[in-house]
């Protein structure tokens, strides 16, 4: 599977403008699973995960694991050439908690999937909490090599929400690991989700605003979904959650794009549930439609993404990366 890089209006900061701009060329992410497993899994923090997941509904390499990361990246990056024309890639290390193992383990994945030809950067995703000045000191090398982001499950600023999805760690981890990463040439992504239950709009602004007051460097947002088969449907199915409608996530992602920072890179405004494992909500629109429906909130608003942003004036921690930019590869 590949994470798309594509474009939309001035009025948002894409992910795909900003690989155009910093390589020159359109580079693909490309979603690898190295076989971790979650702390809110294993018996360490808890059993089950978070009330809302199912890795595998999200993400379908959780089904490759009988392959190498080497494997995998060199099948989905000659897919990705055939069908969108991308030249170059990023390793995305997306299903569970990707530094969750030790440091050996990890340089020997990471490095695997940097040998690849046409990988020039990763993506780890992770938990804040998973995230030992070890495992920085690892990534930080890599960075002085190639492009790396650590992106962090945060969901939520509000710890009463957090314990109620079982999230299994506190605002304070996020704020924590944020800190301990940034200045060290890598690129910080926050993953937030609109409409968590018992969440209100004033609560999800005020979200946005906790993650823009770090000057963070990219977001990805995405609705609740309810997937079958997870602790959040029984509560959906009882009538104690529910979910919202494409009209109220435009609105709500609108107030969060407000509120980041002009150079924050969107990387995903919507989330993907595999086959028949989506419950609600169900729009039947396509990703498109639904970047269409942000921008028209933003157009009607006379709004763009930054419009509200109160923090840090430049992003905290881009300059040994900014030194570190690979060369647009001449075309031809």
């Amino acid at each position: 599977m590949t994470e798309g890089a594509g474009g939309s209006g001035e009025r948002i900061h894409t992910f795909g403008r900003f690989l155009r701009q910093r390589f020159g060329f359109r580079v693909q992410k490309l979603v690898v699973d190295a076989g971790f497993t979650c702390p809110n899994r294993d018996g360490r923090l808890g059993r089950g995960g978070c009330t809302y997941c199912d890795n595998g509904a999200f993400s379908p390499a959780t089904a490759r694991r009988d392959r190498s990361v080497a494997e995998q990246v060199r099948s989905e990056a000659s897919l990705a050439r055939e069908r969108y024309g991308a030249r170059e890639f990023i390793a995305y290390f997306q299903a569970f908690t990707n530094t969750y193992a030790p440091v050996e383990r990890l340089e020997r994945l990471y490095r695997e999937a940097l040998s690849v030809e046409g990988v020039v950067g990763l993506s780890i995703g992770t938990r804040p909490d998973c995230v030992p000045d070890a495992v920085l000191d690892l990534l930080e090398r890599l960075a002085r090599e190639t492009h790396v982001w650590v992106e962090y499950g945060l969901q939520s600023a509000h710890d009463e929400t957090l314990r109620r999805v079982h999230r299994g760690h506190a605002v304070a981890d996020f704020d924590d690991a944020v800190r301990r990463t940034q200045g060290r040439g890598l690129f910080v992504c926050a993953h937030l989700i609109l409409g968590l239950p018992g969440e209100t709009p004033a609560m999800m602004r005020a979200t946005a605003d906790h993650v823009a007051a770090f000057g963070i460097d990219g977001v990805k947002t995405h609705h609740l979904h309810v997937v079958r088969g997870t602790n959040l449907e029984q509560e959906w199915r009882s009538g104690k959650v529910e979910t919202l409608s494409l009209e109220a996530y435009a609105s709500l992602a609108a107030d969060t794009l407000e509120r980041l920072p002009p150079w924050c890179v969107l990387q995903r405004f919507c989330g993907d549930v595999q086959g028949e494992a989506l419950l609600a909500p169900l729009w039947g629109v396509g990703k498109l439609r639904v970047l269409e429906a942000i921008e028209g909130e933003l157009e009607r608003r006379g709004a763009r993404q930054g419009a509200h942003y109160v923090g840090p004036t430049s992003p905290p921690g881009w300059e040994s990366a900014e030194r570190r930019q690979p060369q647009p590869v001449p075309a031809g």
